[in-house]
């Protein structure tokens, strides 16, 4: 057995658990684990600005392909609880990450040392496992653990806190025989597979609701092969967005207050069975309970046994890994499907496709300033299936999940449930370190943008280039929305004459002159017809400079987004589309374009059909 500190024995197990890309900030109490980790060399490390951003950074690198878990590492103190918002996030959204924090010396840690904090406990409610080493010898077991616990059940995030004098401690430990810890993951039973197929030939309207848990099963295929093999058609959430194209013939949108189709509401408001994979019944999505479930049946397919009822009680409920799940369902479907006992779907799959077709958003305005949904329209003519988009919360975020379209699983990367403002620059940060070769955009409002700006100047010092469209109405808009039932516009207002910059008309933050300062380009749109060719100079800057690249959008300073309380009362603000024209980008649009738009009858009402 080798003698080492223990410091370099958790990075040697880092290596072996495959976790070698590290996002942190350096410092006294730390300092023991950046030694190993520069002795070791072989854990990629970037730099960031403030540890909350390294977090951030660490769940973009996470979310970006199945099986990696990014690290973030922070000294002792502010460190830890700058993590927090990271925890937060990554736990609400079953992201494993590895935050790992110095500690002051194990004698000192109730003695008020300076920057000792009992970063465990805090972190306690927002990790699946928080926990201060105390003994040298027990830092291989901690690490071994942790890294179980992160990848087994519901995925999630673990804090380990190192006293300093534990980093340094000498034990003995042999990397040539350690072997992660085996991960169980729960599967459907047979028996449990043939009900739910049961269930579904009884009902007549079925659909599936596709949540993150698929995408972090990696079983966006098998998800696919069961819909076209059923006939059923697929309602994925926000977090499964691209789980299945979005012009896949089963795709039937998403349902929502916020983030959804009209057509999505419609058809699940038309179903009488859902079956539910990996997802969570989040109240953004189903709205009131009772509208919601009212005359449908439910099946709720979930890996974390205490999820199934948490929200309302399914008719029937499965603890499963969604890809072990779906892989039980396919093999009874192929079964009935060759005995020929396996419904027809044609007609119901008709009626939910030319839904598709009705009631459309507008997005093609010509209006200065220019209105947001113009600015979607364009991303969509911008950039192909291969785009990774990256965005948190606000009304950007919500107007870019109605008119975005996103082909393919893990390229719509969302802090979902939380929605930290400033997540977006440094998870995209984040997702542009693992997979250096993709074209990642991201998409803010202003004040998400202003957050964590700061890490800008992480992409220009290790050239990690990505596009950042910023939607800018110098507005907490989605505040100001929400204050309307209040009869409020309260300190939301981010406008101010800006005397360094009088061409921004009252918009304040001069963004061009900030994104260069911290080494990024910058590009400013004032007229709608400028977005598009802005987005192409986007993309050569970003071969040729190799940093991030904002393009900002001036909007207008006024726009309430489609939502409401309940999926049927959802309020449109705007006009709808009467032509294919008015929303040439929509996935409708691109599919029957050529066939309808010369003769497409313009509807009696509003929103009425084509």
């Amino acid at each position: 057995m080798a003698r080492m500190r223990a410091v370099d024995a958790a990075v040697l197990i880092l290596e072996k658990e495959g976790a070698t890309q590290a996002f942190g900030l350096p410092g006294a109490a730390i300092n023991p684990f950046y030694s190993a980790m520069k002795a070791h060399g072989g854990i990629r490390h970037v730099l960031a600005r403030h540890v909350e951003a390294a977090s951030h950074m660490a769940e973009g690198y996470t979310r970006a392909a199945a099986g990696n878990i990014g690290v973030c590492i922070g000294t002792s103190g502010p460190a830890g609880t700058d993590m927090i918002t990271g925890l937060y996030s990554a736990s609400a959204d079953s992201i494993p990450i590895l935050c790992i924090t110095g500690q002051a010396p194990v004698a000192k840690l109730h003695k008020e040392d300076f920057q000792a904090v009992d970063i465990a406990a805090i972190a306690a409610p927002v990790s699946k496992w928080a926990v201060t080493v105390l003994e040298p010898a027990q830092v291989p077991g901690t690490f071994q653990k942790a890294f179980r616990l992160m990848r087994e059940g519901r995925p999630g995030p673990v804090l380990i806190d190192l006293p300093i004098d534990v980093q340094l401690a000498e034990i003995e430990f042999d990397i040539e025989t350690y072997e992660p810890l085996e991960v169980h993951r729960p599967a459907a039973t047979r028996a449990q597979a043939e009900k739910v197929l049961a269930m579904v030939n009884a009902a007549q309207r079925p659909l599936i609701v596709a949540g993150g848990g698929i995408v972090n099963a990696d079983a966006a295929a098998l998800l696919v092969e069961f819909a076209e093999l059923t006939g059923i058609p697929v309602v994925p959430t926000l977090m499964a967005w691209g789980a299945i194209p979005d012009d896949h013939p089963l795709h039937a949108g998403m349902v929502g207050l916020q983030t959804s189709h009209r057509y999505g509401n419609a058809t699940l408001l038309e179903s009488d069975f859902v079956l539910g994979i990996g997802n969570r019944w989040a109240n953004r999505h189903t709205g009131g309970v009772e509208t919601y479930t009212k005359g449908r049946t439910f099946v709720h397919v979930d890996i974390e046994p205490t999820q199934v009822g948490r929200v309302f009680a399914p008719d029937f409920g499965i603890t499963s890994d969604a890809g072990a799940a779906l892989a039980a369902f396919i093999a009874i479907a192929r079964e009935r499907s060759a005995a020929g006992e396996l419904a027809d779907r044609t007609a119901w799959a008709t009626e939910v496709r030319k839904r598709k077709q009705e009631g459309l958003r507008k997005t093609h305005f010509d209006a200065v300033p220019i209105k947001p949904q113009r600015v979607y329209e364009e991303m969509n003519k911008a950039f192909g299936p291969e785009i990774r988009y990256v965005s948190t919360i606000g009304l950007s975020q919500i107007q870019a999940a109605q008119l975005l379209h996103v082909y393919r699983p893990r390229h719509w990367i969302n802090a979902g449930q939380a929605g930290p403002l400033g997540w977006t620059l440094p998870a995209a940060l984040g997702v542009a370190t693992a997979d250096p070769d993709a074209t990642v955009v991201a998409l803010s409002g202003d004040y998400d943008f202003q957050f964590l700006i700061e890490e800008l100047a992480v992409g220009a010092q290790f050239n990690i280039p990505y596009i950042h469209v910023v939607v800018n109405n110098s507005y907490l808009g989605l505040i100001r929305q929400a204050q309307r039932s209040l009869n409020m516009d309260y300190y939301v207002q981010l406008d101010f004459d800006n005397i360094n910059s009088p061409e921004l008309g009252g918009y304040g933050v001069d963004h061009v002159k900030v994104v260069e300062g911290l080494g990024g380009k910058a590009i400013r749109v004032v007229e709608p017809d400028g977005i598009g060719p802005a987005l192409e100079q986007a993309k050569k800057m970003l071969v040729e400079f190799r940093v991030p690249v904002v393009v900002e959008v001036i909007l207008e300073r006024v726009t309430n987004v489609s939502m409401g309380l309940e999926i049927d009362g959802i309020v449109e603000f705007e006009e709808l589309a009467v032509s294919f024209q008015d929303a040439p980008t929509a996935t409708a649009s691109l599919e029957e374009h050529a066939a309808q738009a010369d003769s497409a009858p313009v509807p009696e009402s509003v929103g009425g059909g084509w």
